[in-house]
């Protein structure tokens, strides 16, 4: 539910900006809800001829934020960067390390151990984005195109933003189901058809969404087309005076008559409707105290039926009066927050004013006991955060992952919002946080003891965030990802000591600096319950590291593509598939040191496989892909893409079908770093 103003989409913002002196003239119930969140109006933009200057199209000039890759930072092949310029292969179609494609594909990761829940997922939109890159362009324009060079299983676009110089994002393209058609073997240049704007521009977001992708998608070049406008800076300040103007005139104008304020009780004496009449006559009065969140649930779910059925109303009415209308307002305080928890927050924000009964409901700290503004990255701000900060006093569970990109929340507001609010959290996820620094590092080290889930994926490395020593204070941790994070060494290892009960770790991309063998030992040592553990690309692990791997005996999930650089693994990889029988995603990709007898280890001792990725690994023949399906009766997917010696793609295609498993296979892959 989302009471939009004039059938605005979700997510769209108005190009019309409120100032804080406005806000302060709105009724008292929306009097701390962020403008953004707020229902307005929205006046169609005028387009002025003389101010467009010619047509233009230009290549990406440069890309500013990401939030996953297939490459690593320090390379060229397979990463962001690689759209920057003119398209580098297209119209060709196939998997080359100039092109950009991103971490995962369909569904396989959200089916793994590894998997995590989404934080408040009535948020989420019917297509939610899973991954994004903001790229920006040398001029600005009115943009009227964009075109999207893919070349490797297209399909993925489902979002299109522009952020202009009012400093606030459009969203120029929204996918519909219908625009996910699949599956499409060739290249192609996506054009989809834009919202009309005045709005001018150099900077576009573009997001992906890849769960119905059979493989791996790449992009080679976005394309950016538009007419270009003279001066600007020039062009925002006439139309921010025009906006002055119009405010201007508006309350200076006669008010209109007064309109009948919302009233919170539909009777003149204020005296509810007839259940709350009903409910006083019982003398219904429900407490509220640390444990009514399990109450409420355990009333709704038990008792509520029975009591509607024991005290339900005569034909009479109550007292004997003439039957009246009921209204929502009627139903008790703990029904009406049960029905606004399945509210996303823009919509709970909204509906916080229609009247100060629901502005009470809506601002209750239950609602706010998880929060999560990844869906909102672009009204995510420091405004937003002071509101949610007198709210959330019973938080458990934050995500503010991609916020703060261009500086909308400050480093200051998030630590005094941790300070105030971060002392119960037991959930944080700062994917891509922009604005992070150290000092909010350690501010979450010396508040947020309480944690059992910290993800820190992608934090910002200009500068290095390498001083991660207060998050030593953290004690408590179940599931750590610092994927894609520059990081100390020994602060790692002194977490690894700390947190005895980790259950999921992720460490891919951490970078040279890290040693993956000394990291092992302390996993054999210390975190003997770990179950997931994610090490693709990390460099370096050796035959000894996989050595020390074999001692997690709760292992079900280990990823170690890209990070196994030696000719041979000796009884490494016979150790660990010995010793960790739950074993059920197993990727190996690129991993040269794989040999017929390591293949033969997996088809014997893999029997609660449901996924196996062996990608780019040389030597491989059918016969032991054959035992591999013979033996494996769980397994769900089978990567051989790229292998030299599986060419017989038609029997491929025969065993998928009669041991139904997903077999992803194509031509060989460059194996570059």
């Amino acid at each position: 539910m989302s009471l939009m103003a004039n059938g605005s989409e979700p997510g769209e913002s108005s190009d019309t900006d409120s100032s804080p002196a406005e806000a302060e003239a709105e009724p008292e119930a929306e009097a701390d809800d962020p403008v953004e969140f707020r229902i307005k109006s929205k006046e169609p933009a005028q387009s002025d001829p003389s101010e467009q200057g010619y047509y233009v199209e230009q290549y990406v000039l440069g890309v500013l934020d990401y939030s996953s890759q297939y490459g690593i930072d320090y390379s060229i092949s397979y990463t962001a960067a690689n759209l920057i310029g003119r398209p580098a292969k297209y119209p060709e179609y196939g998997d080359y390390p100039e092109t950009f494609p991103m971490r995962t594909y369909g569904d396989w990761w959200q089916r793994a151990p590894s998997a995590t829940r989404e934080i408040q997922p009535q948020n989420l939109s019917k297509l939610p984005t899973q991954d994004y890159v903001v790229v920006y362009f040398e001029e600005f324009v009115v943009p009227t195109g964009v075109a999207i060079f893919e070349t490797f299983n297209p399909g993925a676009v489902v979002r299109i933003w522009s952020y202009g110089l009012t400093k606030k994002w459009t969203c120029l393209w929204d996918a519909a189901d219908g625009d996910l058609e699949r599956p499409v073997f060739n290249s192609r240049c996506f054009r989809p058809p834009l919202k009309k704007t005045t709005m001018v521009t150099k900077t576009l977001r573009v997001d992906f969404n890849h769960s119905q992708l059979n493989y791996y998608t790449a992009i080679d070049a976005i394309m950016l087309c538009g007419r270009t406008v003279d001066q600007p800076r020039t062009l925002l300040a006439k139309r921010r005076s025009e906006h002055l103007h119009r405010q201007l005139l508006v309350h200076l104008s006669p008010p209109p008559e007064a309109a009948n304020p919302p009233v919170d009780h539909p009777n003149p004496d204020g005296s509810g409707g007839p259940i709350s009449c009903k409910l006083r006559t019982l003398k219904f009065q429900p407490k509220c105290d640390q444990d009514g969140a399990t109450k409420l649930q355990e009333f709704i779910t038990n008792d509520l039926s029975q009591f509607l059925k024991e005290n339900s109303l005569e034909d009479g009415g109550v007292g004997g009066e003439a039957p009246s209308s009921v209204s929502l307002t009627d139903l008790p305080f703990e029904i009406l927050l049960r029905i606004l928890s399945y509210l996303d927050l823009k919509s709970l924000f909204r509906v916080g004013q229609v009247s100060r009964t629901f502005y009470d409901i809506s601002t209750h700290p239950l609602l706010y006991a998880e929060i999560s503004l990844k869906p909102y990255w672009h009204l995510a701000n420091s405004e937003l955060l002071c509101t949610l900060a007198r709210r959330a006093t019973m938080l458990r569970k934050l995500d503010l992952s991609w916020c703060g990109v261009f500086n909308t929340v400050s480093p200051t507001e998030f630590k005094k919002f941790l300070t105030q609010r971060g002392d119960n959290l037991t959930h944080l996820r700062l994917h891509s946080c922009r604005f992070l620094n150290g000092s909010c590092i350690e501010n979450v080290g010396i508040v947020c003891d309480n944690l059992i889930e910290l993800s820190l994926r992608n934090c910002p490395t200009d500068p290095p965030l390498l001083n991660f020593s207060c998050l030593a204070n953290l004690k408590n941790l179940e599931r750590l990802d610092l994927c894609q994070t520059a990081f100390e060494t020994e602060l790692l290892l002194s977490m690894l000591e700390g947190n005895r009960k980790l259950k999921h770790l992720n460490l891919a991309f951490c970078g040279v600096s890290v040693s993956m063998d000394n990291v092992a030992d302390h996993l054999a040592t210390y975190n003997t319950q770990l179950i997931t553990l994610d090490l693709w690309k990390a460099h370096f692990l050796s035959a000894r590291g996989l050595q020390s791997l074999a001692s997690l005996h709760q292992l079900e999930e280990v990823d170690l593509g890209w990070c196994l650089r030696e000719a041979s693994l000796g009884d490494g990889l016979l150790q660990l598939l010995s010793n960790c029988p739950k074993l059920k995603k197993l990727f190996l990709s690129a991993v040269r040191g794989i040999t017929e007898r390591d293949l033969i280890h997996i088809s014997q001792l893999g029997a609660n496989l449901e996924q196996l990725d062996l990608m780019g690994i040389p030597n491989i023949t059918h016969e032991r892909i054959y035992d591999i399906l013979v033996r494996c009766p769980k397994l769900e997917l089978l990567d051989v893409n790229f292998c030299d010696n599986l060419m017989d793609y038609a029997l491929l295609a025969k065993w998928s079908r009669r041991f139904n498993v997903d077999i992803k296979m194509s031509h060989r892959r460059e194996l570059i770093e």
